[in-house]
């Protein structure tokens, strides 16, 4: 494995400036509060602004300035921060503008990104208020189009907002090697230029407002005709990079956890609309137009469905089982699709009791009854989501799952909007740690489920050049990564432990309620005790599997353990 630097996060705030003197005074007011190393690059202003500048560097010990002889423009006043910043030894700039439109609140916000995701460029995407003028709002609509087709790709947000954090290691190569924009057009070129040299971008949602005593340089008929120019040449100089911006729609050997969603929270919300507008039948019908589009464009899933699907049917053969004869990834794909819809009718509380088959002999409900505290080991085998939501609806369990997306919160508010009552509570967390496990003792001291998935591993799992999270463990002929982090807690907490599953082999919900037996060894055998458990795991997903093949939503390489880039970059 090739070794990587371990990046030190050193940020400094650079802010051009023309003419803000008052302004600018207002944004480092707001800056005070951070204390951080700040270097204004005064673009040749004028005297008001120069002696403005000569107060605040008496006010504030952290401000340095530099001076321009005469006005280049705001393009040219960040390359000359950028260059300054690197000669010092810092590793990143957050640029603010001095202009007083920024949410300065939000500086913490882009820092904790750039920290986490330290070879990415982290930028603010505007949320604009009444004082935005409109001709300025659908002007940057124009933009965003020619940057869509530049880079081939929606994943630029906005280009042109002047509140983001600059990586200075790419950042100082692309200036040094390129001729960018001096400009009101720079800020877009940096921005697609590094996208090109496969900087990801990530977006911060932040208030932009227009003070009323603001000042704005932009000049309608140069700037407009600068910006022009600009996409011309970046169309120009796209056309030959195409073949690379189509295959990094396609990377390989990704791990699960840095593929992006394809269905996104606005999906939900549209999912959730359409079903309450035209009901459960309807959006049946209109799942096959969109799982077509989905199964025809998702290359890497449809792939990983196909692997998935031959493994486990070579395993019933060799194990005498009879598998359905139509099994493919389409239907696979349909399956997926209609699980979405039986989570909507969960949170809209429309599963009866009629539709539910406990296949447990009433272990479940008679925990639920008692109010015993458990631990459950679900998987991406089912629906998972329906699971905690069908809880609820005579039982009133509540259910604790920890989930390791980003989303967490604000699905948990999708949840909440859908059903008031609703006693499902994702915790989001990026490895379990003292807290979390405090955390989840008083949930089942308290009666409640704690639920944590077991067949995907986490980006915490991997540490350095060994696979130390991991337990390699046989599953359908051959052998797959498993985490050990649940099977750890599994073994910490003093509570009864099931595999939990809802499936839908026969339109009708089955749910299985198995114990996990933990086995009589030495406390000195932790090692062979987390193997045995993964074992009873495994297992019990093989035979879920074959009784509801395509239940199964892992839609990547499930025997292919893939180390995150951002680990590779940290180590």
């Amino acid at each position: 494995m090739t070794e990587h630097k371990q990046i030190d996060f050193l940020p400094v705030i650079i802010i051009p400036c023309f003419n803000h003197g008052i302004l600018l005074a207002k944004v480092l007011a707001g800056l005070a509060t951070y204390q951080l190393p700040c270097i204004v690059v005064d673009d040749g202003s004028d005297q008001l602004t120069k002696q403005c500048l000569v107060n605040l560097l008496k006010q504030y010990q952290w401000l340095s300035c530099i001076e321009l002889a005469e006005n280049s423009g705001k393009g040219a006043a960040v390359k000359k921060a950028c260059y300054v910043a690197a000669e010092l030894g810092y590793s990143h700039c957050l640029q603010v503008d001095a202009d007083n439109q920024h949410d300065l609140a939000d500086v913490p916000k882009l820092l904790a990104f750039a920290k986490q995701y330290p070879a990415d460029l982290i930028s603010g995407k505007p949320i604009y208020d009444n004082t935005m003028p409109k001709s300025r709002f659908y002007a940057r609509y124009i933009t965003h189009f020619w940057v869509w087709i530049e880079t081939l790709s929606l994943q630029i947000k906005d280009s042109m907002c002047g509140f983001r954090v600059y990586p200075l290691d790419p950042t100082m190569k692309l200036l040094n090697n390129q001729k960018l924009g001096q400009r009101m057009d720079f800020d877009t070129e940096i921005m697609v230029r590094l996208y090109w040299l496969g900087v990801n971008i990530k977006f911060v949602a932040t208030k932009i407002t227009y003070p009323t005593d603001g000042i704005s340089h932009f000049n309608v008929w140069q700037d407009n005709l600068k910006i022009s120019w600009m996409h011309t040449r970046l169309c120009i100089a796209m056309l030959p990079k195409m073949p690379m911006l189509i295959k990094r729609h396609f990377v390989k050997d990704r791990h699960w956890s840095e593929q992006t969603e394809r269905k996104g929270l606005w999906g939900m919300k549209l999912l959730l609309w359409c079903y309450r507008s035209f009901g459960h039948k309807c959006c049946s019908l209109l799942l096959y137009p969109i799982v077509s589009y989905f199964w025809l464009t998702g290359i890497k899933q449809r792939k990983a469905s196909k692997l998935y699907l031959t493994k486990l049917q070579q395993y019933a053969r060799k194990n005498n089982i009879e598998l359905h004869k139509h099994l493919n990834s389409f239907r696979h794909f349909l399956r997926f699709a209609n699980a979405g819809l039986d989570k909507v009718a969960a949170w809209l509380d429309q599963i009866k009791p009629v539709d539910i088959e406990f296949l447990d002999d009433g272990v479940s409900i008679q925990l639920i009854k008692e109010k015993q505290g458990c631990f459950l080991l679900v998987s991406h085998l089912g629906d998972i989501e329906v699971c905690r939501a069908l809880s609820q609806l005579s039982f009133h369990a509540k259910i604790n799952a920890l989930v390791f997306t980003k989303h967490a919160i604000r699905f948990n508010q999708i949840i909440q909007e859908v059903n008031p009552n609703a006693t499902i509570n994702l915790i989001q967390v990026d490895k379990v740690g003292i807290e979390t496990t405090i955390l989840l003792e008083q949930k089942l001291q308290a009666g409640e489920w704690v639920a944590i998935v077991g067949d995907r591993t986490s980006v915490a799992s991997y540490h350095r050049d060994k696979e130390d999270g991991i337990i390699w463990c046989d599953f359908l002929g051959e052998q797959a990564p498993f985490p050990k982090g649940p099977f750890i807690l599994a073994s910490l907490f003093k509570y009864p432990t099931y595999f939990m599953f809802c499936l839908k082999p026969k339109h009708k919900f089955q749910i299985y309620f198995e114990p996990l037996v933990f086995p009589e060894l030495p406390r000195n055998q932790k090692q062979q005790l987390l193997t045995q458990l993964v074992k009873q795991y495994a297992m019990a997903l093989e035979k879920h599997c074959l009784l509801s093949p395509l239940d199964w939503f892992n839609f990547y390489n499930f025997w292919q353990y893939i180390q995150p880039r951002k680990l590779l970059r940290n180590n």
